[in-house]
């Protein structure tokens, strides 16, 4: 396979000819070929092949060619070549979202992440994002948004993608019966797509229960009893009770247990910190609504006796992505410090976002590296053991890591399409960039379009 970047040109001559220049017909082996087939996304023509004595590595298409595969524009472009007869120009990268048909901010609260993205690539690559209702089957073609130069949104005419990363923000819409038919239709054409769907708590707990790296997810029972509450509060003494499906930390009860003074619970009300004692067992159930089935959509875990900071717990966002090898790594750590009498460590409720390295070497000293290698480790080791209980491409993950007392590693939560908080610490802003030109690099390497970092 043969790889490299060309000038895309158009040119006004009605010609059914797609002329290379020398350089460019020599870096793709293309000097024997009489015929050419320009593949982009879906799209595709065959024309006679012309070499041309000119400087660089340049292509030149009929407005006819241009607009027969609609390319969005001319300029730079990643070129591949397989076999010296065919050439693919590209990647298209489909960034699968929602939007509000809006050119101004077309992706409300979203609009600057995905603007972030596409321009960690729109040098050389192409992107189109769309929502499900964008796409003409019939076609083959997206009705999408591109970005201009300048930033701003426009839409565009595409073929489907090369590949497609998923972030659709909405578990409602992801949930909906059809959603999983639309997604299997760009497997069917061999388009990969990455990041699947959202996890459920009870996802997680099921795609590693017969996996070595269990021996990092805390106790967890889905839809408990009354009577598994009371037994797990009286083994661990404290417990989380959280939603299945739920994210930033709503919904969340922390449930206590001590011998001679009772119940006590914890939670966030009216965006106040809440706390309240039972003595009697059968009123905390009652609160809870447990009776009724209130929780029957809850998971309830174990709790960890975490590190601490001025007596307040810490745990660790970890943001896993896939690079150009297809490995897991370690793109950025948060360290969330958790708010005075606040059930959970988010920002949102009162919680302080540190680097791990402020967090590890206040607790630990000169043993902060070790830990910190530790838990690094074991970050990838999760993501690969989500992976290969998966049936569908992961890209990118974010864990919820705490580590306890004795310096154990607990993973709390994994999400699929993990927020982007912990960038917003000034110490992660190389971090956040790094995390981005990872996800272009995945994208690159499921479409088969692997380049290296000075090309």
């Amino acid at each position: 396979m043969s790889l490299t970047t060309c000038t895309i040109h158009t040119t006004l001559k009605p010609s059914r000819m797609v002329y290379v220049s020398n350089d460019l017909a020599r870096t793709l082996h293309l000097t024997n070929s009489k015929t050419i087939l320009v593949r982009f996304g879906s799209k595709s023509f065959t024309a006679p092949l012309r070499v041309v004595k000119k400087a660089g590595l340049h292509l030149y298409l009929s407005n006819l060619m241009f607009n027969s595969i609609k390319l969005p524009r001319t300029g730079v472009s990643h070129v591949v070549s397989t076999n010296g007869k065919e050439i693919n120009l590209g990647p298209l990268i489909g960034i699968f979202t929602a939007h509000t048909g809006n050119n101004l901010s077309p992706f409300g609260a979203r609009t600057s992440f995905i603007r972030q993205i596409m321009r960690t690539g729109n040098d050389k690559s192409f992107f189109i994002a769309f929502g499900p209702n964008d796409v003409d089957w019939q076609n083959e073609t997206i009705n999408g948004y591109i970005m201009r130069p300048n930033g701003a949104f426009v839409r565009k005419v595409v073929p489907l993608p090369d590949v497609v990363y998923n972030r659709l923000s909405s578990r409602k819409l992801e949930k909906q019966p059809q959603m999983d038919g639309f997604k299997e239709r760009f497997e069917r054409r061999n388009i990969p797509l990455f990041n699947w769907s959202f996890f459920d708590k009870s996802d997680v707990y099921a795609l590693l229960e017969n996996d070595e790296q269990f021996k990092h997810v805390p106790e967890s029972v889905i839809n408990p009893s009354p009577n598994k509450v009371k037994e797990m509060l009286q083994v661990h003494r404290f417990i989380y009770l959280k939603p299945s499906a739920g994210s930033l930390g709503i919904g969340i009860y922390r449930v206590t247990f001590h011998p001679h003074r009772g119940y006590f619970v914890r939670y966030r009300k009216n965006g106040k910190n809440t706390l309240l004692r039972f003595t009697k067992f059968d009123d905390l159930v009652r609160m809870l609504g447990m009776h009724r089935g209130m929780l029957g959509s809850y998971v309830a875990q174990q709790g960890i006796r975490l590190i601490e900071i001025d007596n307040c717990p810490i745990d660790f966002r970890f943001h896993m992505t896939k690079n150009l090898d297809n490995e897991w790594v370690v793109a950025a750590i948060g360290a969330k410090k958790a708010g005075k009498g606040s059930v959970t460590t988010h920002i949102r409720t009162g919680g302080s976002l540190m680097t791990p390295e402020q967090v590890l070497e206040q607790v630990y000293g000169n043993h902060a590296d070790a830990v910190l290698s530790n838990a690094k480790n074991t970050a990838i080791n999760l993501a690969q053991a989500l992976e290969r209980n998966y049936s569908h491409h992961l890209g990118e993950l974010g864990f919820d890591l705490g580590i306890d007392q004795r310096e154990q590693i607990w993973m709390f939560e994994a999400n699929s399409k993990p927020g982007r908080s912990i960038f917003k610490h000034p110490s992660l802003k190389a971090e956040e960039r790094q995390s981005l030109m990872n996800i272009y690099d995945h994208c690159l390497f499921l479409s088969n379009f692997r380049v290296r970092r000075n090309e």
